[in-house]
């Protein structure tokens, strides 16, 4: 039986019951990682599956879809840091009309007690769900009374200071170029994942190839940063990324391009992730690629520079 399943009705996928946790897990920040944590534990204790349950598109995006919300991470980045946060199966459930006529009521009905046949169900601080967002920890744990399940919720996660964790602190970090404050709300360098696909080439020919990762959302980022490209080999590889729409050469789709230096090997096909250390500037429209060219030059030593430093040293 799949691990990933995508829709709320249909058979039974744990037959002896599971522990189900849901939220939007955008980032998978520390927050997310204390409750998914906490449902494992109950899990492992009961002897069950952990389930988790997400959705795509996000609500947010499929309310604003003519200004999406930006995201921090990608569906199969998602995906696979749910499995590797211990979740046994993950529900990325279609966020779509049907989805937002269903009541809360429905959604227990059939999700939790019918294809999950939860036994515990988790959900992070102020956590909503449902038509009109009616379900709340209230509604789970009056369902839960009637139907054999319990219901909790986990606190509010907070820094050593204090500051409450949430992905709205995380994206104003990362618009702000503060890398070092997300950081300690996601609990790891921020990063984007994927797989290297075959672009324009015209970096090649301006002399600095690029590996180039499609972000079909809308990103959190803009503009050119130093970066750190891990995948490539067993040691992470400096190099000096774009992302944006490369407004020069009239581009209209986000794309996350990682010029790796003094590296010339194929990387087609290849899944990488690029984590980002420093905004060296904001993207920008030149008058031509001779222009364009010389600034690549000058974002390459730069990025170079701050590489170098013990500040900006890589993570593993």
């Amino acid at each position: 039986m799949s691990r990933l399943f995508r829709d709320v009705e249909g058979g039974v996928l744990t037959p002896g019951g599971s522990v189900a946790c849901i939220g939007a897990f955008d980032g998978l920040h520390l927050g997310h990682r204390a409750l998914l944590r906490h449902a494992r534990q109950r899990a492992r204790a009961l002897g069950v599956p952990l389930v988790a349950l997400t959705f795509e598109p996000l609500p947010r995006e499929f309310f604003l879809p003519h200004d999406p919300p930006p995201r921090l991470s990608l569906p199969r980045a998602k995906v696979e840091g749910l499995f590797e946060a211990g979740a046994d199966q993950v529900g990325l459930l279609r966020f779509n009309q049907r989805m937002t006529a269903m009541s809360a009521q429905d959604f227990v009905h059939t999700l939790l007690v019918g294809r999950l046949q939860a036994r515990e169900v988790w959900i992070g601080p102020e956590f909503r769900f449902g038509h009109r967002r009616g379900g709340d920890l209230a509604l789970l744990q009056a369902m839960g009374a009637a139907l054999g399940f319990a219901a909790g919720q986990i606190e509010p996660v907070r820094c050593d200071d204090g500051e409450r964790v949430s992905s709205t602190r995380i994206r104003a970090a990362l618009r702000q170029g503060d890398f070092a404050h997300a950081q300690r709300l996601l609990g790891r360098p921020y990063a984007i994942s994927g797989r290297v696909v075959r672009g324009r080439q015209l970096g090649r020919t301006l002399g600095f190839p690029t590996a180039n990762l499609r972000f079909p959302r809308t990103p959190v980022l803009s503009g050119i940063y130093a970066t750190w490209v891990h995948g490539v080999t067993e040691r992470p590889w400096p190099s000096v990324s774009s992302f944006g729409t490369r407004p020069t050469v009239q581009g209209v789709e986000p794309l996350l391009e990682a010029h790796l230096f003094d590296f010339n090997a194929d990387l087609y096909g290849r899944h990488l992730r690029v984590e980002f250390v420093a905004k060296l500037r904001d993207e920008e429209k030149f008058d031509g690629l001779d222009a364009l060219t010389a600034q690549m030059q000058r974002d390459a030593a730069q990025a170079r520079q701050l590489l170098s430093t013990e500040r900006y040293r890589a993570t593993a």
